[in-house]
């Protein structure tokens, strides 16, 4: 899955950037209060998508 598309979804589900870190973009999910990173990969595998999904709390991607 490309970066992008993830941080799009991600904004999408009412998540909000927070900042940049050296190697990766930290995001957070205010109704629950929790974070993850995205790593600066320009593809991130599925897993990883998944991982983050579950982090901030929010249903996982579709796959298509």
């Amino acid at each position: 899955m490309k970066r992008n598309d993830l941080i799009r979804y991600i904004l999408a589900e009412g998540c909000i950037f927070i900042r940049e870190g050296a190697k990766h973009s930290v995001f957070i999910n205010p109704l629950i209060k929790r974070s993850s990173t995205i790593p600066r990969h320009n593809e991130i595998n599925n897993f990883l998508s998944r991982k983050i999904c579950r982090d901030l709390g929010i249903r996982e991607i579709e796959k298509k």
